[in-house]
């Protein structure tokens, strides 16, 4: 069996993985529908108006919004890993997702003090929370391809992240102590991570940036290939570096901001779903690479989603720390791993 053939079987099984996944989270929740019921409203009869409601406005978004944010967070850990040459490198572990967490802040923090109609404006609009929290991702980004270009070390790197998202933290909970305590409620519930509250409406406003962010992604393979051998390679072959870099930033901080803004800050999917596509497939070719690292990300969200939900139980768990309970072994694998080889970077 050719290396190619056994690459697109992976590729099927992926695909039949996610689907099976996506419809057992539609199947799961606190409200019992039966799978004859919930076949016949996929089809279109909506003779149970109140689970239609359920299973077309509730379920669906929320697994749709899964394979989203799986998708886009593993994409942007396996590009920042690219970009840093680093393993360590993703939204969170660098910080890209609390700097999301304080435009969200701002924003949200800021429109309490607004009276009047542009208030609501701004409250009903996604798009002002979106740009809130790219704005926010944008400056870590920024900040972070500043630091990594004088410190190489994996670990000082990760540390530098962490000591970002604990400034961004600091200057969260200077807000929170100015707010008024419903809007400061409503912010900490958002920083569990949920996928829960997503409306069709931000669900098209996450697709109007995800899909062109992951064309781009695929466009960039043969120049992410090159900049995996260095930087004076990259130039050698015709990549203007300076250039690359500044679409990665720009694109990570597109995609992580608009999915943090609306799910929260979810954890170690983005550096921890690149790895693992690297492990099953054995190679760093990000032609092959992208696809595996798509689909895995986005058949895990919808795992963390199903067993967030406790099924049998009327409770519901932070999707992070679900995410947290798989991602971080992963991550603690990769330093000791690291000291040895240098994860195929």
């Amino acid at each position: 069996m050719t290396k190619l053939v056994t690459y697109r079987i992976r590729i099927g099984v992926l695909v039949l993985l996610l689907a099976a996944l996506f419809f057992t989270d539609l199947l799961i929740g606190s409200v019992n529908i039966p799978l004859k019921e919930s076949l016949q409203i996929l089809l279109g009869n909506k003779s149970n108006p109140t689970l239609a409601f359920i299973l077309n406005d509730f379920r669906m978004p929320k697994a749709i919004t899964a394979m989203l944010v799986g998708a886009g967070l593993s994409i942007t850990g396996l590009i920042m890993q690219t970009l840093f040459r680093n393993p360590l490198a993703g939204p969170y572990v660098l910080g890209i997702s609390s700097g999301a967490s304080l435009g969200v802040a701002l924003f949200t923090m800021a429109t309490s003090l607004i009276s009047g109609g542009a208030a609501i404006f701004l409250l009903k609009s996604s798009w002002g929370l979106v740009l809130a929290a790219i704005a926010g991702a944008s400056l870590v980004m920024l900040l972070t391809v500043l630091v990594s270009m004088r410190i190489k070390d994996s670990v000082s790197l990760l540390i530098v992240g962490i000591m970002f998202g604990s400034i961004t933290g600091a200057v969260v909970t200077v807000l929170q102590y100015f707010s008024d305590p419903n809007i400061v409620h409503n912010y900490l519930i958002w920083t569990f991570g949920s996928l829960s509250g997503v409306t069709w409406a931000q669900v098209y406003v996450m697709l109007c940036i995800f899909i062109p962010g992951l064309l781009i992604s695929f466009l960039l393979v043969k120049n992410l290939n090159a900049i995996l051998l260095g930087e004076n390679y990259a130039q050698s072959v015709g990549v203007d570096t300076k250039r690359l870099r500044i679409i990665i930033i720009a694109l990570t901080s597109l995609i992580a901001g608009s999915l943090t803004a609306f799910v929260g800050p979810i954890g170690f999917v983005g550096v921890a779903v690149p790895h693992i596509s690297r492990f099953g497939l054995n190679t760093s070719d990000h032609k092959k690479l992208m696809p595996v690292v798509a689909l895995t990300g986005a058949t895990l969200m919808l795992l963390f989603d199903i067993i967030s939900q406790l099924p049998g139980s009327q409770s519901t768990l932070p999707i992070n720390a679900v995410t947290a309970i798989f991602g971080a072994p992963v991550v603690i694998w990769v330093i000791f791993r690291s000291k040895t080889k240098r994860s195929g970077f």
